[in-house]
């Protein structure tokens, strides 16, 4: 029996009938469900004594021993002379009046596909696309449609629909018994205290990598394109004893996100400004990431080994932000030190210290490892490989993560120095090999004890983001149509961009978007990490795009590929560099504009006949200059009778080739002789300029 026949054989609502088998546990959606023979004869039993209590008098009537079915039959099909029970036929009487239709509710979570839609409506997909046409509405039957939209399709077919949140109160939830129950608070006992995650931020080149690198005795600057820091970085550091973990963060504008994310995952901010430069753009947006993250700021005055060196002017800079030094009443501790001397290192350590026991950072290492991907890439024959940030618990081998749409176990763990590692406690970044794909950078990851219950978040997490990545309905007005044939003409400047790691791709993706133009659009039609492959050539060609790679190289085969199919391949180790050519190549899609100069005027006083060779116009230069390479136009009366060019200038008997104010001169014109006196001459050039984005 379907749901909509249950209800008005027991004189209910399709809502109220829904929501009563849903607290059955009866998986019942929609008013043509089907109904368990079980919730059927409960629902009776149910509605029968409901109705014996509200009418006695219909109640006496009957036998008491009557069967589950017999109340509902008196209530529907009471015989002829019988008096009918008073609750029940009012409601029947609804359901059956001339034009009512039973209430019929659909309800639905998140995005509404048209072939889902189809099916709640009981019609064929095809029938639906054409009523979304009829609505001036195209959409494919795996595309998505506006809650409004599917609203009144819904009603038009006697349905409500409504749109429910994602997590139902009625809907039962039905988890593993391990993972059912929400992750329990630490108790203070079990709390042990942790390694302080410390953040160097900052402009570019004031010397935050090299004053870690004096830190930590190493020379990662060396190693970086352009002397610049273009990924994050994760090292530990031991100091007196104990260790502190140190993010270090690319200082390049392109680089905003990256910086961003490390004000996210740390404890302690340190703000590097080189103290002959001072504050700079960058500095200030580093300071608001660190306030926009709650974390605690400090700041380290670098560069003070050279002659141009001013702390205080660093000092009053940070003031102007209410950032006051310590040393000048305030609250933020500022040290001077020297990425090259090594001056003030010793001071720096034990301020990062003493601010980390005021905060009294601590952490459970007994639980389920938790924390956050520092960054993640594709490594030649190791696979997905991500950089993880350990901030509660500890990861071990063979450990279960997940992370987003990805999940694996843990095959290896190494730290900073290459080492492999069994286990990672709180504050202790390692690379991690296992996971089945590269994550985002920031993405939080965990560690699951079921795996079959990992599997099933892994894929809802996968569907939820196909879902999200079904492109949305176009309107099919005419408007529209000729809106995309506009767009079809508009220049783009199509890329397939592929970078070394995942964090590079955000980063070089917001720089270029960043490249603002009415003109030309860029449109970023594949963006990944690894080499580049023939793949990716094939779609650049089919796509007419040009492949951009940051750090990586070329599969083999690609460059004969790219050859045979006409594909430009550019390979960039700095960023700033790959962004100035992209604008390059923006500004090349540009033709020049030609824009017009109007040099003078000339009018008619008197036209002579030449016989056969036309006729010449005596004319006086009124303003400008008259040219005789330029372009001319006769108006009359304001209205312009023809445009050319000049087929001969004279001043008197001589040939010229421009004529100034208050002169007179005799002009012949190419195919035009039909001119009077009193027509006025313009004279103008077209000049080609250069356009910009």
């Amino acid at each position: 029996m379907r749901v909509y026949e249950l209800a008005k054989e027991l004189g209910m609502s399709n809502k109220d009938l829904l929501a009563r088998l849903h607290e059955l546990g009866a998986a019942a959606k929609t008013h043509s469900s089907s109904v368990d023979e079980a919730a059927i004869e409960l629902l009776r039993e149910e509605h029968g004594a409901a109705a014996g209590s509200e009418a006695p008098a219909a109640a006496e009537a009957k036998a008491p021993a009557a069967g589950p079915e017999s109340p509902a039959a008196a209530e529907t099909e009471a015989p002829a002379g019988e008096p009918e029970a008073p609750a029940a036929p009012a409601a029947a009487a609804d359901a059956e009046a001339p034009g009512a239709e039973p209430e019929q509710v659909i309800r639905v979570r998140g995005a509404v596909i048209v072939k889902d839609l189809a099916g709640y409506l009981n019609m064929p997909p095809n029938r639906l696309i054409a009523e979304l046409m009829g609505l001036n509405i195209l959409a494919s039957i795996n595309q998505r449609v506006d809650i409004e939209v599917a609203q009144r399709l819904a009603e038009k077919h006697g349905y409500t629909l409504v749109q429910e949140r994602r997590a139902a109160a009625h809907k039962p939830v039905i988890r593993n018994k391990e993972e059912e129950e929400p992750e329990r608070a630490d108790r203070p006992e079990d709390l042990d205290p942790r390694a302080p995650v410390v953040t160097f931020l900052g402009h570019v080149d004031h010397g935050k990598t090299s004053l870690l690198d004096k830190i930590r005795n190493t020379a990662v600057v060396s190693g970086e394109s352009g002397g610049i820091t273009q990924h994050i970085g994760a090292y530990t550091v031991d100091v007196q004893g104990r260790r502190i973990t140190f993010l270090d963060t690319p200082g390049h504008a392109a680089f905003t996100a990256m910086r961003a994310r490390g004000a996210t995952l740390t404890d302690i901010a340190v703000i590097i400004i080189a103290a002959d430069d001072g504050m700079m753009p960058q500095t200030e947006e580093a300071i608001s990431h660190a306030r926009a993250a709650g974390v605690a700021v400090m700041v380290a005055i670098n560069k003070m080994d050279l002659p141009a060196a001013n702390a205080d002017r660093v000092r009053q800079q940070l003031q102007a932000m209410d950032l006051t030094p310590e040393d000048w009443g305030g609250e933020t501790i500022c040290c001077e030190v020297s990425a090259q001397t090594g001056q003030g290192l010793d001071h720096l350590l034990e301020m990062i210290l003493l601010q980390a026991d005021l905060q009294e950072l601590k952490a459970n290492p007994r639980r389920s490892a938790s924390g956050f991907v520092i960054e993640a890439f594709m490594e030649p024959g190791r696979g997905p490989v991500a950089n993880l940030l350990v901030k509660h618990g500890t990861l071990k081998l063979g450990d279960m993560v997940v992370c987003g749409p990805h999940l694996g176990r843990v095959r290896a763990l190494t730290n900073d120095h290459g080492a492999k590692l069994k286990a990672a406690g709180p504050s202790t970044p390692v690379r991690c090999l296992g996971l089945s794909g590269i994550p985002e950078a920031g993405a939080a990851f965990r560690v699951s004890r079921n795996e079959r219950a990992a599997r099933a978040t892994v894929e809802a997490a996968r569907e939820a983001q196909k879902r999200e990545q079904l492109g949305t309905a176009r309107k099919a007005s005419l408007d529209s149509l000729f809106d995309q044939m506009k767009a079809t003409e508009q220049l783009e400047l199509r890329i397939v961009l592929k970078a070394d790691t995942q964090g590079s791709v955000e980063a070089i993706a917001h720089a270029l978007r960043d490249i603002r133009s009415e003109k030309v659009s860029l449109n970023i039609i594949l963006s990944g990490t690894g080499n580049i492959t023939e793949n990716d050539v094939m779609l650049a060609s089919a796509s007419d795009a040009v492949v951009l790679g940051f750090h990586v190289g070329k599969e083999p085969g690609v460059d004969r590929l790219a050859t045979h199919e006409g594909v430009e391949i550019r390979l960039h180790t700095v960023i700033y560099e790959l962004t100035d050519e992209v604008r390059d190549a923006m500004l090349g899609l540009l033709a020049p504009r030609v824009t017009e100069r109007v040099t003078g005027h000339a009018e008619i006083r008197q036209v002579f006949a030449l016989g056969r060779r036309g006729k010449v116009a005596g004319c006086l230069v009124t303003d400008g200059t008259v040219q005789a390479a330029g372009k001319v136009r006769v108006k009359r009366g304001g209205e312009v009778l023809w445009e050319g060019g000049v087929l001969s200038l004279k001043h008197f008997q001589d040939d010229v080739r421009d004529v100034r104010e208050g002169q007179e001169c005799g002009i012949r014109l190419e195919g035009y002789a039909d001119f009077e006196a009193g027509d006025v001459l313009e004279f103008y050039t077209l000049e080609e300029v250069e356009q910009t984005l």
